[in-house]
């Protein structure tokens, strides 16, 4: 397997660790709240003592079902709001791809990055090339890999 992904997270701004580690959070939430329920369940059905008997005082079987009520709107409403963010995502992607009408020039990727004209042309001619970054995340040398065609 090939690595494209670029493993690089003290590149990212403390905006986007934040967020990422809220998503991490809620996600681990709304999973454990989801397989809560179906441990109960399980040890309840294969005949757990402290299990019936705690099913018992809380009512038996009628309140199990008002809990799996609770529990299955619960998860509608989780597949409403996921639904809700993919709307709102493909909206703002397409928002924004019909505001970025800047064409870039090779001057402009070759000012960004700190490469030179020639190295970028190359790089676009190889096949295969390796990109190497310091700890800041600006590209350091370029290597191009020439294949023989197959």
């Amino acid at each position: 397997m090939r690595a494209y992904i670029i493993n690089a997270p003290q590149l990212q701004s403390i905006q986007k660790r934040l967020g990422a580690f809220f998503a991490w959070l809620i996600c681990w939430t709304m999973w454990i709240y989801l397989l809560i329920p179906l441990v109960t369940l399980t040890s309840w059905v294969l005949g757990d003592k402290k299990m019936i008997n705690e099913m018992r005082w809380f009512g038996g079987y009628k309140s199990l079902l008002e809990l799996l009520e609770i529990y299955f709107i619960t998860l509608l409403i989780m597949a409403g709001l996921w639904i809700v963010w993919i709307i709102y995502r493909n909206l703002l992607t397409r928002y924004i791809k019909k505001t970025a009408k800047t064409v870039v020039t090779d001057e402009d990727i070759c000012e960004f990055y700190q490469v030179k004209n020639t190295e970028l042309q190359n790089c676009r001619n190889a096949k295969l090339i390796t990109v190497f970054y310091d700890d800041r995340g600006h590209i350091v040398q370029l290597a191009n890999h020439i294949t023989p065609n197959h």
